[in-house]
């Protein structure tokens, strides 16, 4: 098969499906909440209940907010999974699911962020079908289109925007995986068996 027969389309969509499926998806079941909102450091940033932050800057819609600073401190604060996943199903799919397939608006500012890890993670997959299903009816030309005014490098075309929204997607959900490593093998319950 040469390059002129590839479904460029559905092998951008398999890039991250088969990595969602086969090596994240499992690793995300059984998230409970003192994993969701455990720091191991102190003044992590975090998704936090309102009124309860002590960062510069707290956005959020709802009852719970996430920390944040601009400009982002250096070196950059540590981040809970609660952090990773709202700036996952915010920044990473919720703004692009918006701007470009027709979904609700969305910014770190008007979201109501999960105040639970099950909550959480029906958002990350809520977001995830809409994010998937649009680049599916992309399909091979609308690959080729310019992001527009719409993303920082408006000439990137559709195709380097869902790759870039993958490395993301595998970046921060890997941090993720690591966290929960880490609480598992520094935390343990009252009867002495961790997680």
């Amino acid at each position: 098969m040469d390059a002129d027969e590839l479904n460029w389309n559905r092998t951008l969509r398999e890039q991250w499906e088969f990595h969602w499926n086969h090596q994240l998806r499992a690793r995300l079941d059984g998230l409970t909440d003192d994993e969701y909102f455990w720091s191991p450091v102190p003044d992590a940033w975090s998704v936090r209940p309102r009124g309860s932050s002590t960062a510069p800057v707290q956005v959020g819609a709802g009852d719970f907010t996430v920390d944040y600073a601009f400009p982002e401190p250096v070196p950059a604060a540590f981040t809970t999974i609660a952090w990773q996943l709202g700036h996952v199903i915010v920044g990473v799919l919720a703004a692009r699911n918006a701007a470009h397939f027709g979904a609700p608006a969305a910014s770190y500012e008007t979201w109501e962020y999960a105040g639970s890890a099950a909550t959480a993670l029906d958002q990350l997959e809520t977001q995830l079908d809409v994010w998937l299903a649009g680049v599916r009816d992309l399909g091979e030309a609308g690959l080729r289109v310019p992001v527009g005014a719409k993303e920082p490098y408006p000439e990137a075309s559709m195709a380097d925007l869902v790759l870039h929204i993958h490395r993301e997607l595998i970046h921060h959900l890997s941090e993720v995986c690591l966290l929960r490593d880490l609480y598992l093998h520094t935390r343990s319950t009252t009867n002495g068996a961790t997680r």
